[in-house]
């Protein structure tokens, strides 16, 4: 029942390539009283099949099919494999931002430090962390961001080489300055530093956030601060600019003139 050539641990890449290294042979007998096959679980599965059931059931939020799925592979002694393929999960089927992220490292070290995560309260853990991740927003957003920027830069490339305009492009664009995204290049980048961009135009663009702004306390300082440098004199403009919150619907745009002279 176990997969044929299992002897390899198989993973794929965001281009659904397929790549392996070599894992530890499974011990011990199947329920069925039978020594173990390479690979093999307790219940007589194939690993990699349990194992990709346990991330499909994360993606598609199937809590009873991701908790038995995680619970299988701890039982059967391949905890290194589920936590492992876990960790993944999240940063390849979970919402960005989601705290299931620190639950399942949590899960993992009670069950791997704390316990043994083959017995009762290691397999607790991993039934834990599964739902945990299952009941978590799922999404592939940064798995298809990677591969989009991937595409996208490879036709960049092969447009620069045709001489001809790329039909898709970085968000970014040329990232040059007068462009979309202009206050980016503050002095800390070697563009802003050619164009002698000091703590002025750090202040009143680089450093605006957004789109709720600061809040009320932070506002205050930071215009109290800016209205007690030594070195720079800002005016009312520049000061109720550098602490006004982006525009969300277009957070790059800055005015040309503001009252000071942008340096």
């Amino acid at each position: 029942m176990t997969d044929e050539g299992a002897d390899r641990q198989a993973t794929f890449g965001t281009d659904g390539s397929l790549e392996t290294e070599t894992t530890p042979d499974a011990t011990g007998e199947n329920d069925f009283g039978d020594p173990k096959d390479a690979n093999e679980t307790d219940g007589g599965y194939g690993r990699y099949a349990v194992s990709s059931l346990l991330q499909k059931a994360v993606r598609r939020s199937d809590e009873v099919v991701a908790a038995w799925a995680a619970w299988e592979l701890a039982r059967s002694g391949y905890a290194w494999n589920l936590w492992d393929r876990l960790t993944l999960y999240v940063v390849e089927d979970l919402r960005a931002g989601s705290d299931v992220a620190l639950t399942v490292e949590r899960y993992e070290e009670l069950a791997t430090e704390r316990w043994e995560p083959d017995e009762w309260r290691g397999r607790l853990c991993a039934v834990h962390a599964a739902l945990a991740a299952a009941r978590a927003r799922s999404t592939r957003e940064s798995a298809n961001a990677d591969a989009y920027f991937g595409a996208v830069a490879d036709h960049r490339a092969d447009a620069r080489e045709r001489g001809v305009e790329p039909d898709h492009d970085f968000p970014a664009g040329d990232l040059e300055s007068g462009g979309e995204f202009d206050a980016a290049l503050d002095g800390h980048t070697g563009e802003g530093a050619r164009l002698d961009r000091g703590t002025r135009f750090f202040k009143t663009r680089g450093a605006r956030v957004g789109p709720e702004g600061e809040d009320e306390t932070s506002a205050r300082r930071q215009r109290l601060a800016m209205e007690l440098d030594d070195d720079v004199a800002y005016s009312s403009a520049e000061l109720d600019h550098a602490t006004t919150p982006v525009n969300p619907d277009d957070p790059w745009t800055e005015p040309d003139d503001i009252g000071g002279d942008g340096a």
